[in-house]
């Protein structure tokens, strides 16, 4: 029986070892294929630390493999299967599903995800595999998980939830290697932790982090005051730890490539940033007081493309909202941001739908980024001679989760403190928005203005 199995084998470890053993066990010819650093470009896999030559080397030197291959373009599987005779393919359970299509060609074999393997061990024997605990067991971790396998070098080990029953289950759903029974003994067993817990928890939870040595990414918005941002990010650096807001747009090659192309002068001097984010929630934290609604929920995004384009020197705002007597929070804002040398808008809405696109105005031309703009694959740029309009494309793998993932793994293994896709100073900035836009906002809509409880 002819068996292939494929991979990227960076930082060759004992869980690739293991894997590969039992393919081999399989049957009597193993074949492995390992794919270029284009490849792994092109399907979003990122933070690829070694050579092509160094991961076939990392392969061979097993003694497992009868033949070595390497993989370049997507589709490439089914040729392989047919020229090489294959009989069975094999690959590791967290890909579940996803070559299911293999199966007119071949036999399909998921096989289950080495456990036992940790990450101390890791570690020792490869160059740094850093080990990552999730704490919160809700849709978002779960897409975190599910992208973190997309990242080269890092190990998402564990996870934490206030409900342990939530934890157990998400820990047996995703094949994580243990259930930390507290925060605490989260922190004790790993090098960094992602937080995925409601917005007021986090202030605690970074401070508990941070005062344990472990590095942090956060779900933005961060904290709701600006005062508690910047404090976390002050301890994070008196600590020497890395602090990163998880503001996923940030770190994506669209949204950084149209930052580039606006603030390279293309479209003239930058006057007004125009950007709306809305979606239709019937239900869960989005619409629970105090810290639903759509500015907390949903604000960070526009006012990432202020603050990027414009610069954290805002001069005054002013906010709207639409807040219904029946609803706990607001349902749609609008926030105007005055900058000395233009404006933003910054739309946002959970319970008013509207185009959720970009458009960005300067003095010889606009960028247009339609909807979803926050997933930038796309975008324009238009001038008053149609003659000089651009088009841009730039592929959004996945959930986008891996691209902040991949610059947070980065930063602890540069030994950085702070990313340029997304500075501290940034993400202090948005908070003080935040806050102001949340306390002080015009309210429409059958309910009095109150003042909103901003606590992080």
């Amino acid at each position: 029986m002819r068996v292939i199995t494929y991979g990227t084998f960076d930082l060759f470890h004992e869980g690739h070892r293991r894997l590969l053993e039992r393919a081999k066990a399989l049957g009597d010819h193993l074949v492995v294929g390992v794919t270029t650093d284009n490849y792994d470009n092109t399907r979003g896999k990122l933070n690829v630390s070694q050579s092509l030559m160094e991961r076939i080397k990392n392969v061979t030197d097993t003694g497992l493999v009868d033949e070595v291959i390497i993989e370049e373009y997507e589709g490439q599987k089914i040729h392989d299967i047919q020229r090489l005779g294959i009989d069975i393919f094999a690959i590791g359970s967290d890909w579940e599903g996803r070559f299911d299509y293999l199966k007119d060609y071949c036999r399909v074999v998921y096989l289950d995800r080495t456990k036992g393997v940790s990450s101390t061990e890791l570690r020792a024997e490869n160059h740094g595999i850093l080990s990552i605990g999730v704490a919160g067991s809700g849709r978002i971790a779960r897409r975190f998980v599910a992208e973190a396998r997309f990242v080269s070098g890092v190990s998402v080990e564990a996870v934490w939830s206030p409900t342990t029953e939530h934890a157990t289950a998400f820990a047996a759903e995703l094949e994580l290697e243990r259930t930390a029974a507290s925060f605490a003994e989260l922190l004790d067993s790993v090098e960094a932790v992602y937080l995925a817990t409601p917005h007021n928890t986090h202030y605690d939870l970074v401070r508990q982090a941070v005062a344990a040595g472990v590095h942090v990414l956060c779900e933005k918005p961060m904290t709701l005051t600006q005062a508690q941002t910047r404090e976390l990010h002050e301890l994070a650096g008196a600590a020497g730890v890395v602090l990163l807001e998880a503001l996923k747009t940030a770190f994506s090659p669209g949204f950084q490539r149209l930052v580039a192309v606006a603030r390279s002068g293309s479209i003239g001097d930058i006057r007004s940033v125009d950007a709306t984010f809305t979606k239709l929630v019937s239900g869960g934290r989005e619409l629970q007081a105090p810290e639903g609604g759509s500015i907390s929920e949903l604000a960070s995004y526009p006012l990432l493309a202020a603050v990027k384009l414009f610069g954290v020197g805002h001069t005054s705002l002013r906010t709207r909202s639409y807040w219904p007597k029946e609803s706990p929070v607001e349902l749609f804002s609008q926030i105007d941001i005055d900058y000395p040398t233009g404006w933003a808008i910054a739309r946002t809405g959970v319970g008013v739908k509207s185009e959720g696109a970009l458009v960005i105005s300067g003095t010889e031309g606009y960028i247009y980024a339609p909807a979803p703009w926050w997933l930038t694959e796309y975008f324009e740029t238009r001038f008053e001679d149609s003659r000089r309009n651009q088009k841009y494309f730039q592929k959004f793998e996945g959930d986008g989760l891996r691209y902040e993932l991949a610059e947070f793994a980065g930063m602890i293994r540069d030994g950085s403190r702070t990313s340029f896709k997304y500075t501290a100073a940034e993400s202090i900035e948005i908070a003080g928005i935040l806050e102001a836009a949340r306390s002080q906002a015009e309210v429409f809509g059958r309910r009095e203005h109150v003042e909103v409880s901003s606590a992080g």
